[in-house]
């Protein structure tokens, strides 16, 4: 059998992982220092917690876990010889479990089942793996990670405000230059009642959405296609392509939402949000994106979506204001806000731009060669020694040629090596070899823990 892995699914070399863990690391220092923390959801849940939370192409991708045990049991026969069109009803009956889409779904089921034991307003991070069906594609998987930042149980527009403050630390740190795109969805639904279509708002919003990958002239024809007029349409394109500054922006859709109370309402929370930005200072470029939807049901005020400059490649961050989510798990009237880094996107940025620092790759700082017999022993007692005073070290395990014990070293990125031979023994010392320079020097070893410390 030829090895293989799934489809939009990678494996990861421990060079890359370390690059990985650097990028979890960076967000995850950011979280705390705003206050969130962390918590875990399993990867499976209920497909009745996850259905009808994404809209009707995220329902199209989850991945369903077919039942254990005899899972034909009290299925419907007729679907089972005629599935054609009933796909969808078929697959309810022989899966009652999916693997998670996204970390805010399980999230707003995790505060309700455990609304008893938190303070509101309450703040979590979580970085944990999604699985989508999609069509595997550049920047693309059907596994990846997501890193969350969530607050629940405030309606506080404070909160967006430091969200994207999170955004600007994060992406400074990591060293990447972004746009943050800003939208709210109650001006999407003003314009969808501004042009005629109140009860069309869904349609309306995953067409625009794909406004920047397909263009405006396939947009529209969707937009058609989904039922909405051609007045309604032709009165939408000229919304879709306001520009300007975002002041400019704002002025614009607040001249033209003022009558729409809905639309007016979300025009006055991007400009609270942008004007507590600005007051803060942003290094980051902010562009009000009055096309930006981002597909998902549950947001109900502000949008957020960050693109990386220097590299083409699809949202690299995302989130948005949801104050019904957790309605339908009984507990209505909680409002939450949150923002996701998509971790595997940043890795491939990262890479394409190669901002890595020259030593992330080097774990362990020193290695002892084998000798063999009384030698190797009194290597294996250092080594102890620089371990507990917080060194990585490592002990090559056999005895062999030096060659191939310093081409290790070397091959590893191993920036010094450890010699105790016969002398060395016999003074109790040890020859500390600096891989970069080639400089040797002998030494005691609390004299070595001085100088690798």
């Amino acid at each position: 059998m030829k090895p293989s892995i799934p489809k939009g699914t990678r494996d990861f070399s421990p060079a890359e992982m370390a690059r990985r863990n650097y990028i979890f690391d960076t967000i995850r220092s950011v979280f705390r220092l705003y206050g969130f923390a962390p918590i875990e959801t399993p990867a499976t849940e209920n497909l009745c917690t996850l259905m009808g939370k994404y809209g009707e192409e995220g329902d199209k991708l989850l991945f369903k876990i077919l039942n254990s045990g005899d899972c034909l049991r009290g299925v419907d026969r007729e679907l089972l010889d005629n599935p054609e069109g009933q796909m969808g009803r078929l697959a309810a009956q022989l899966c009652e479990k999916g693997l998670r889409y996204d970390l805010t779904v399980p999230f707003a089921r995790f505060v309700v089942m455990h609304r008893n034991e938190l303070q509101m307003p309450f703040k979590r991070y979580q970085i944990q793996p999604v699985w989508r069906a999609d069509r595997p594609q550049k920047g693309r998987y059907r596994e990846f990670y997501q890193c969350d930042a969530d607050v629940v149980g405030s309606d506080s527009l404070l909160n967006e405000v430091e969200l994207l403050q999170m955004i600007d630390d994060v992406f400074a740190r990591l060293g990447i230059r972004i746009a943050i795109k800003l939208n709210n969805r109650k001006v999407l639904a003003g314009i969808a009642t501004l042009i005629g279509e109140p009860d069309k708002i869904i349609d309306i919003t995953v067409a625009i959405d794909k406004l920047e990958k397909i263009g405006l002239d396939a947009v529209k024809a969707e937009l058609l296609e989904r039922g909405l007029s051609a007045d309604a349409v032709a009165a939408l394109e000229p919304l879709l392509l306001i520009d300007g500054s975002v002041d400019e922006r704002l002025a614009r859709l607040a001249d033209l939402l003022a009558d729409v109370e809905e639309g007016a309402k979300g025009v006055a929370e991007l400009r609270e949000i942008v004007d507590g930005v600005n007051a803060l200072g942003l290094r980051a470029e902010l562009d009000l994106d009055v096309s930006l939807a981002r597909g998902l049901n549950y947001y109900t005020g502000a949008i957020i979506e960050v693109k990386a400059l220097d590299v083409s490649i699809g949202s690299i961050t995302g989130g948005g204001r949801y104050d019904n989510l957790t309605g339908v798990f009984g507990m209505p009237g909680l409002s939450g806000v949150g923002i996701s880094f998509g971790a595997d996107r940043i890795y491939d940025v990262l890479n394409q731009l190669n901002l890595y620092s020259a030593d992330l790759l080097t774990g362990v700082k020193v290695l002892f060669l084998n000798m063999g017999g009384a030698e190797a022993a009194m290597a294996m007692s250092v080594v102890k020694e620089m371990r507990l005073a917080g060194i990585a070290t490592e002990v090559y395990p056999d005895c062999c040629k030096m060659k191939k014990q310093m081409t290790y070293a070397d091959a590893l990125k191993i920036p010094y090596v450890a010699i105790i031979g016969e002398s060395e023994l016999a003074e109790g010392k040890l020859t500390l070899k600096n891989m970069l320079t080639g400089e040797q020097q002998l030494v005691t070893a609390e004299q070595a823990i001085e100088i690798l410390k």
